[in-house]
């Protein structure tokens, strides 16, 4: 399942599938400050990618919770894996910090030269954060990082499950038709 819409001129895609066999630039991990990878999102890009992603993330750690770091991908199919640091070691985060993470990622994919780039729930798996916060507030950051002049020609949203795609769907419809 996938549907495709625009936002500010990029290409915005939410689809269901596996993020670890996204082929764009780069991928997310919805990650802790320190970067450890074990469950969830970083637990399926580590065991497919390899532990060298891990262990080159743990080593540029650990950072406040909001910033992202870039490491290769290992055996994945993307160039870069971008680590956006949702939640510290008490594991809690909200909206603001999916936000300010996921805007860090934005910046970094600049730095990297990346085009295209496909991001998980950030927030929603051991985090807990409902799909439609987390894709409100990607959404929100993605609209801040365009209007300070970022560029990209793809920002897909890639969910586990068709539960997590079709609420993260209708959080983009929701979005869009609230700025019409």
């Amino acid at each position: 399942m996938e549907r495709e819409y625009s936002l500010e001129g990029v290409k915005l895609v939410v689809k269901e599938g596996d993020i670890t066999a996204e082929e764009v630039d780069a991928i997310v991990n919805a990650a802790n400050n320190h970067f450890w990878m074990g469950g969830g999102v970083a637990g399926a890009i580590k065991r497919r990618g390899g532990v060298e992603i891990e262990r080159e993330a743990v080593s540029k750690g650990p950072v406040p919770v909001g910033e992202a770091v870039v490491t290769g991908a290992g055996r994945l199919k993307a160039r870069y894996v971008i680590h956006a640091a949702v939640m510290g070691q008490d594991l809690a985060t909200d909206g603001e910090k999916v936000r300010r993470a996921a805007l860090s990622a934005l910046k970094v994919a600049r730095e990297s030269g990346v085009k295209a780039i496909a991001f998980p729930a950030l927030g929603c798996g051991v985090g807990g954060l409902p799909y439609g916060i987390s894709v409100k507030e990607m959404l929100r950051a993605l609209e801040e990082f365009i209007a300070s002049g970022g560029e990209l020609d793809e920002v897909r949203l890639v969910m586990y499950g068709e539960v997590a795609y079709r609420e993260a769907a209708e959080a983009v419809e929701v979005y869009l038709s609230e700025k019409d």
